[in-house]
């Protein structure tokens, strides 16, 4: 493996997050503060507690992972898109490097941005609420899989994207209101027996939930289930990338 190769990539990729530190790392911890305000505030004086556990802290897992799935996206889209933008990607596919090795410098570095966003929003949540991670292998877990399925599907937007507009195009109007409607502010035997059905389609709610119960021991659907589930994401993911890298899709000029 070109591992110097691997390496510049993926300092290449870090620089990024602190040449853009207001955008990548202030702006979503304020964000976060504002939905810890908002909805302590606003809904936590209404609802005490759920399963046992204090609306504030119930919602923690909830929160970082829609931050954890928005940036790992926006992170690996953006690094592989704006090298095609400007023409710089035939450089390095002409290099003697790998497709494997591309994508773990790409992708490795957006996930890594993803990992130390998640664990700010953590210790930010700790000002607001109290925090229990019962399961800290299984948090990591989730964590990592998390960052790194939604690193490599970014990866593919990326590619697949022929416009910026198209970069923010499945993140806003497909991820985040899966996220939003996938129990990360509610458990959904708060909802009607229906919509509860409804929302098992919805596949953010297995990683939301598996999520949460490494955190209080509390989940929707059975942990089994949430790490199949995320298993079955990544090869999907992989699967794409090597098709995409096979055929040259949207990379041969």
């Amino acid at each position: 493996m070109n591992f110097e190769a691997v390496k510049s990539i993926y300092i290449f990729e870090m620089a990024r997050m602190r040449r853009t530190l207001l955008q990548s790392v202030v702006s979503p911890v304020l964000s976060t503060s504002l939905y810890f305000i908002v909805f302590g505030a606003a809904i936590g004086s209404r609802i005490e507690e759920i399963d046992g556990v204090s609306y504030g802290s119930f919602i923690v897992p909830g929160l970082m992972m829609l931050t954890l799935l928005q940036n790992s996206i926006s992170n690996a889209s953006f690094g592989i898109y704006f090298p095609k933008f400007v023409g710089t990607i035939y450089e390095v596919l002409s290099a003697p490097i790998s497709f494997f090795e591309i994508v773990l410098g790409y992708v490795g570095a957006a996930a890594s941005k993803s990992l130390i966003l998640g664990a700010i929003i953590l210790a930010t949540a700790h000002l607001f609420v109290d925090v229990e991670i019962r399961h800290p292998f299984w948090m990591l877990f989730f964590l990592v899989a998390t960052a790194v399925t939604f690193s490599l599907f970014g990866f593919i937007i990326g590619i697949w994207a022929d416009g910026f507009e198209k970069l923010q195009l499945i993140p806003l109007l497909i991820i985040t209101p899966l996220v939003f409607l996938g129990g990360s502010f509610y458990s959904i035997e708060m909802l009607p027996e229906f919509w509860q059905k409804v929302t098992l389609a919805n596949p953010v709610l297995y990683l939301v939930s598996g999520f949460r119960w490494s955190f209080y021991e509390t989940s929707d659907v059975s942990v089994g289930v949430s790490i199949a589930m995320i298993a079955f994401f990544l090869v999907v993911c992989l699967t794409l990338v090597w098709w995409i890298f096979k055929t040259g899709y949207k990379l041969k000029a």
